[in-house]
């Protein structure tokens, strides 16, 4: 019998790795399959966490780094790119070279500052090196309030204070800003800022536990329909859609904030 191929849409996840499978790559390559995609990953960082705490990280050295893009650009180059967990100076530079050298497009990047727990996953000392030469490479970037605030270096409180944080990370390099607001007491009503003009991307909270791995989720969803054609905002539309039903069918998983359900579909079909 002939093999019956397919083309494939590949998109790659460079981020950190999460053991337990909530959040990271592990995410990420779950939310494209999710969405039909052949995914593919660069490790950046081991990490060893769970739903309640993380134990510990260890970096990639820059070499493994450098060598793992090449892999992936010179045979199956990405229709999007999503970054996540830069960890240290030398990941933060040898990732911001990579994607200057491969000219990497539909890049989505997803500031992963704190984990779930408050655990932090990128030291203050870098942020103001990750601004300079990461965010000027982001086609979207996907802060939560605590990660922008971190960035901007103001409180934000209200949606006035989302769009002032969007503007100030558009003017820092970044093509969209997307605010999300899932760390609202009220909504999670995220706000997008294009450059031009403010888009507010609403829904409602859902009462649970389990949300390790959201902003992961949300950042891969985007670029999934990215790698698929959409425009960003429809892309947004769709990815904030996918991840509010990946929470209201959360897993009950571990001891902390258990994970989404990036398979969802298969429970509600």
């Amino acid at each position: 019998m002939k093999a019956q191929t397919k083309t494939a849409i590949p998109i790659l996840s460079v981020a950190g790795s999460d053991c337990s499978g909530g959040a990271g790559l592990q995410a990420d390559l779950k939310t494209f399959a999710a969405h039909n995609l052949f995914g593919m990953s660069i490790v950046l960082s081991i990490v060893a966490e769970n739903t309640a705490r993380v134990l510990g990280s260890f970096d990639v050295p820059s070499e493994y780094i450098f060598a793992q893009f090449d892999a992936i650009f010179e045979d199956i180059p990405p229709m999007a790119t999503k970054i996540g967990m830069l960890g240290s100076a030398s990941i933060i530079e040898s990732v911001a070279q990579s994607l200057e050298r491969h000219q990497a497009h539909n890049i989505v990047i997803d500031p992963v500052m704190f984990a779930k727990n408050g655990f932090p996953l990128m030291p203050e000392s870098l942020r103001e090196h990750y601004m300079r030469l990461i965010l000027p490479f982001a086609d979207v970037l996907t802060p939560n309030i605590p990660e922008a605030s971190a960035l901007c270096g103001f409180t934000i409180a209200n949606i006035q204070d989302m769009k002032k944080a969007a503007k100030t990370l558009h003017k820092a390099g970044a093509k969209n800003v997307l605010i999300k607001g899932g760390h609202k007491d009220d909504s999670a009503d995220d706000v997008l800022y294009d450059g031009q003009e403010f888009a507010i991307f609403s829904a409602p909270k859902i009462c649970t536990n389990n949300t390790h791995g959201t902003g992961c989720t949300l950042s891969s969803a985007i670029a999934a329909n990215l790698a698929l054609g959409k425009s960003v905002q429809e892309a947004i539309s769709l990815a904030k859609e996918y991840v509010f039903y990946a929470i209201l069918y959360s897993l009950k998983l571990g001891k902390g904030n258990g994970p989404t359900n990036h398979f969802y579909k298969n429970y509600i079909s």
